[in-house]
Order: C-alpha cells, then structure tokens, then sequence
C-alpha cells in the first residue's frame, strides 16, 4: 500500500505541474539549461534580415525604408588624403603685336627711312609662379595667389647718312637745350635711331572651385574630363617705352663733343603705362588622355578700370633738359582712365608623375582692348605741354608665347 501512495503523490503533483503551466503560461528554463539562438539562414537570391541587437560591420549597416522594411545602407565615399599645399614655378618666352608705325626720320630723296616699327618686340623670358591651398574636408575649394611677367620687351633701328641729311620728326620749334636750339640736333643730323622696352606683370587672386575632383589625382573610375572653376581679383600691367636719338652731324654752338650718351645726342623718351584693376571669371578643362597625362585648356576674362599714364621727356645724352619757350620744361606727365577688357587662353599637356610632382608645357594668348600705347602717341611737332599729352585710349595688343614648368604638392 506505501508504494502505491507514493506513486500517486507523484502523479498529482506532475498534474499540478501541467495546470500551471497551463494557467499561468510557459514555464521559465533555467539559464544553464537554455539552448543558443542560431541566426536565420541566408535565403537564396536576398539580403539576411539581421537579428535584433546584432552589430553589423560598416559594410553592412542596415536602415529601415519607407515600406519598413530593412535595407543596406550606402556608406559615402571615404574622405580624399591629397595634399593641400601646391606651388609652381614656369618660364615664359613671350612677345607682343604692336600697332602701326609712326614716322620718326626723313632722308632727303628717300623718304620716311626709320619708324617706331623699326623697333620690334623681340622674345624675352619671364617668369610665372603660383601657390594656393585647398579647403575643406572634401578639398573641393581653394584659394590661390598668381604672378606673372615679361621684362625688356624690345629691340632698337637706327639708319645712318654720312651726308648729315636725316631731319627728325617731331621738330621742336621754339624748344632750346643748353641754350642751343632743339632743331640743331633734329636736323641734319648723321644718324638717329628708335628703341622700345616695354613689360607686362600679372597678378591675381582666385577661388578656385572643383566639384568634379582635382584632375591630378585622377582616378580611372571617373571621366576623362574634369572641370574646374575660378573668380577672383586680377591686376594687368602693360608699360609700352619708346626712346629716340638723334646724333648732330656737326657740333651745336656751345655744345661739348660727346661719345655714347654726350652732349651732341639728343633725345626724346615716351613711356605710356596702362594699369587695370578688375574682376575675372574662368574655367579650366583638363582631359585625361592617359591616367597620368592630360591636355589642359584654361580660358580667363576680365573687365575692369584702367589707369593710364603717359610721360614725355626730352633731354641730351648727358642730362641737360630742353625747354619751351616760356621756360617750362620739356617734361609732360598726363593721365586718363578708361574700361579695358582683358581675355586669356592657355593651352597645353601636363604629366603628372608623381602624387606629389607635375611637369606642363604649352602656350598662352592674352589680349587687350581698350589700352594706350606710344606709337599712336608720337608727336609729330613739339611746341607745348598739350602737344605731349595726345593719350588714344583705343588701342589693343595680343601678348603671346610658350612656356614651361612645375608645381609641386605637399
């Protein structure tokens, strides 16, 4: 009979067990008793819907959509590591178009002989140089500093007659030197001859915008072209010199035989100075022929206010000013002011052989409107200040040339 109760306490008190259960709902399990929770299977042909409080790895971040369903997130593209810092230095070989040729010497039986013509513009070289910096974590925004030059633009004509024929233009009427009269040196003069030396600087400030990428770190991925743009401030000097001499066939009264620059040489000197102030605008487009190499063409425009200067002189070889016949120097400075417009275009190949180093070659135009020079200048009498002080301020030039250099990243 023992061994029957106690099989019976044992069946109730399982029963018991299962009605508690069934009331009160499941039963908790021991921790040292639960089963690990295996992730879903990856179905085949779609994404594994993550499981709650699972941390995935970047690659796999998910966020929920409009619908609420879960998809992956598109990480952005990292941050560039390109150096900020760039700088370049480039040599220029440059010359300039001039307008028409005044007369300046008559031979008898010959004609107009010598011309401002006569003196060209020749090649010289120049320098380029520029620095800038990028901005911002992207690096799609910069700031950059350029200058730019060409010096001793010119070359000198001179005619000779062993007859002491040559007349002058202008003659100077009235205009004395150490006492003696201009027209002693003017006229029948042995030989005479014109030079020029004329310059141009260049200086700008630009904000430069790149929204496709810096075209130096080229990536095969994108396209062959970018685009850069550019606004800024820019200042555009063009110094135009011209220098005749005229030697006397004979020695003027009172005057010193001098050589190279003496007391028998006379002279008349005309620099014509046109400086503009102004705002630019620009772009540049930079093709991709090969990862490292590309073709460039950068095109600029300006307008802005031009300060125009001219000042005249007559004087000997060795200093002694000429006069007017009330007494004023032979030493006009006028002035005037006009819009110009300036346009330049350079094109050319850039090899960029390091991340760090590029190489470039190629050639550039700039054109000027609206600027004085001293050929139109040339007086063809000097009598008074206002004979001096003719500024035309329709003229034009192109300054043009190659060039070749470096930038340097860091």
């Amino acid at each position: 009979m023992g061994g029957r109760r106690r099989v019976l306490c044992c069946v109730l008190a399982m029963a018991t067990a299962l009605c508690s259960v069934r009331v009160h709902g499941q039963a908790s399990i021991p921790p040292e008793m639960a089963m690990p929770v295996l992730p879903a299977p990856i179905p085949s042909g779609g994404l594994a819907q993550p499981s709650p409080g699972v941390i995935q790895p970047p690659s796999q971040l998910f966020e929920a959509s409009p619908e609420g369903q879960l998809v992956p997130v598109v990480m952005p593209n990292p941050l560039p590591d390109w150096p900020r810092w760039y700088a370049g230095a480039t040599g220029l070989v440059m010359t300039r178009t001039l307008p028409s040729g005044a007369a300046t010497s008559v031979q008898p039986g010959h004609g107009v002989v010598l011309t401002t013509s006569n003196a060209g513009a020749t090649w010289p070289g120049g320098v380029d140089l520029h620095v800038g910096r990028w901005l911002g974590a992207s690096q799609e925004h910069a700031i950059e500093a350029v200058y730019w030059g060409v010096y001793n633009m010119g070359s000198t004509g001179s005619v000779t007659d062993p007859g002491n024929r040559l007349q002058a233009i202008p003659q100077a009427p009235g205009v004395t030197v150490g006492g003696s009269p201009a027209s002693s040196f003017l006229q029948n003069a042995r030989s005479q001859e014109i030079s020029r030396n004329d310059l141009v600087n260049d200086v700008e400030i630009n904000w430069v915008w790149a929204p496709m990428g810096r075209p130096e770190f080229f990536n095969e991925g994108d396209g062959p072209v970018t685009l850069t743009w550019l606004a800024g401030f820019r200042f555009f000097e063009l110094q135009d010199i011209l220098n005749y001499t005229s030697l006397a066939g004979t020695v003027p009264a009172g005057a010193t035989f001098g050589v190279n620059g003496g007391a028998n040489q006379l002279g008349l000197n005309i620099a014509t100075n046109n400086n503009i102030y102004g705002a630019q605008i620009g772009a540049k487009a930079d093709w991709h022929l090969l990862p490292r190499l590309r073709l460039l063409v950068a095109k600029k425009f300006m307008i802005g206010g031009n300060s125009i200067t001219d000042t005249s002189s007559m004087a000997t070889g060795n200093g002694v000013g000429a006069t007017f016949a009330g007494g004023a120097p032979v030493q006009v400075h006028s002035t005037a002011s006009t819009f110009s417009y300036l346009g330049s275009l350079d094109a050319g190949l850039a090899w960029d052989v390091t991340r760090n180093w590029s190489l470039s070659l190629g050639y550039r135009v700039v054109g000027v409107g609206n600027i004085a020079q001293s050929d139109p200048a040339w007086p063809t009498s000097v009598t008074s200040p206002s004979s001096l002080s003719n500024i035309n301020t329709a003229g034009s030039t192109f300054v043009h040339g190659g060039f070749a250099g470096f930038e340097g990243r860091y």
